[in-house]
């Protein structure tokens, strides 16, 4: 097996890094990493994390891939179908993925072990939960020293849920600014006043910037313990624990105080069943889910779904419940598709955009084009030439000018919009796709399409 790509984040850690080879995705293992790699199969803690599926499990091969002299082992993981990052999560997901870091901590050090690094993107989401999937995080631990990655945790974890819990509002924008997570003096300034009435707040965020500040390292020349280590971790899990930014939007009550009848919804379900039914393939993109509702008829359909909005409570909400209900086969995620992540990282390379990294059979734009259009001034055109690059198969909704939430979106507006009618949606769309059907929802004046691309 030859031809070999490295991935272009995995450049930081010498002890390995990831590569593809024929659509797989491979980890190499150096042998600076060896002691460390044989600790942590050995001890069994490899075996204790992929059984509570903590951490992503793996197949070892013997044949060195990349034909490089630091190669020790390589090592097949279990596949991912998609990979997010941590400024497209909902609180939730962010407050299970810092829980799960510090379950993690707990375990290793039991074992002899310690995570050498803390941050989100050792996380994704799996089959509805999140899972661990840097194997070479864990190094030998050294009861006398303190957790290296203590600092870490606080600015891409602790950090970005306190400013959202304390503010009721979303992180992800803050984190798209600092993705390697927000820098101590920062959270200092941007935590409200009322914040330093707790503890916690004191000592991970006051004291560590006050440390900071005077140049003193935050490593303590005394002696660490193990007790130490566990009932900081214990503190921080506490912490965690209690956070909530629960905050009612304009959105995350659509359908449960909307102005629609229940016989549109129940019409509605009906119709996007029997196209789902139609359809080919098993990924399927929800572009402004709002609670969910039909993506939940996808994945009773069998389809893995990946369900956005823009609005974070909406996703927080639906992540909640997928999470009550035990559903694996849906993802949401928090993405503005007038704003989605872009490609970052060094040379743009390390973290793909998110239209790149999405590849679904079947797209979602249920109850959108008006919100695009009215709402954000997008001409019909362009959003039809943009969802032919996304959606092989796309089912659509269309909402009337006359519909009373389009007449919402105009209010105190000047009504430009001469191409937004059926006719010109239909025009700007056939020059991408061929329709296949056009139903009508009820009584109303709304259409569901399904396309193909032509």
């Amino acid at each position: 097996m030859s031809g070999y790509t490295r991935h272009p984040a995995s450049y930081k850690d010498p002890s390995g890094f990831v590569f593809q080879v024929n659509g797989k995705i491979y980890r190499q293992v150096n042998k600076v990493y060896a002691e460390n790699y044989d600790h942590f199969i050995g001890s069994g803690l490899y075996e204790v994390l992929t059984g509570k599926h903590y951490l992503l499990s793996h197949t070892e091969i013997k044949d060195n891939i990349t034909s490089g002299e630091e190669w020790y082992i390589t090592l097949l993981p279990e596949q991912l179908s998609f990979t997010s990052y941590p400024y497209e999560w909902c609180f939730e997901q962010m407050k299970d993925a810092a829980l799960l870091t510090l379950e993690i901590v707990k375990i290793a050090v039991g074992k002899g072990m310690i995570l050498k690094d803390a941050t989100p993107f050792n996380i994704q989401f799996n089959k509805g939960k999140p899972v661990f999937i840097d194997t070479l995080s864990f190094e030998k631990y050294d009861a006398s020293l303190p957790w290296i990655a203590y600092r870490q945790f606080c600015e891409t974890f602790l950090f970005p849920l306190w400013l959202a819990h304390y503010h009721k509002t979303g992180f992800q924008h803050l984190l798209g600014v600092y993705p390697g997570g927000i820098p101590v003096e920062i959270a200092a300034k941007l935590l409200p006043g009322k914040s330093g009435l707790n503890p916690g707040v004191w000592l991970h965020v006051r004291l560590q910037n006050k440390l900071n500040k005077s140049k003193v390292s935050n490593k303590t020349t005394h002696s660490f313990t193990k007790n130490k280590l566990l009932n900081l971790v214990s503190h921080l899990e506490s912490i965690i624990q209690k956070l909530d930014n629960s905050n009612k939007t304009n959105w995350s009550n659509y359908y449960t105080e909307n102005i629609n009848s229940p016989e549109y919804l129940h019409e509605k379900e009906k119709i996007i069943l029997d196209l789902l039914s139609k359809a080919r393939g098993n990924k399927a993109l929800d572009l402004g889910a709002n609670d969910g509702q039909f993506s939940l008829l996808a994945a009773e359909k069998g389809y893995d779904v990946v369900a956005t909005d823009n609005d974070e409570q909406c996703i927080n909400n639906f992540y909640k419940k997928i999470k009550k209900l035990n559903i694996a086969a849906i993802l949401p995620l928090c993405i503005d598709i007038t704003n989605p992540s872009p490609a970052s990282g060094f040379d743009n390379r390390e973290r793909a955009a998110f239209s790149e990294r999405i590849q679904p059979d079947i797209v979602m734009a249920l109850a959108l084009i008006h919100h695009l259009v009215i709402g954000k001034n997008i001409p019909l055109s362009m959003v039809a030439e943009y969802l032919s690059r996304l959606a092989p198969q796309l089912i659509i909704e269309f909402v009337p000018k006359e519909d009373e939430k389009t007449q919402l979106l105009l209010q105190n507006k000047k009504d430009i919009y001469t191409e937004y009618s059926k006719e010109g949606f239909e025009s700007c769309f056939g020059l991408y796709f061929n329709f296949n059907t056009a139903k009508q929802v009820g009584d109303t004046g709304r259409f569901i399409y399904m396309m193909n691309k032509k």
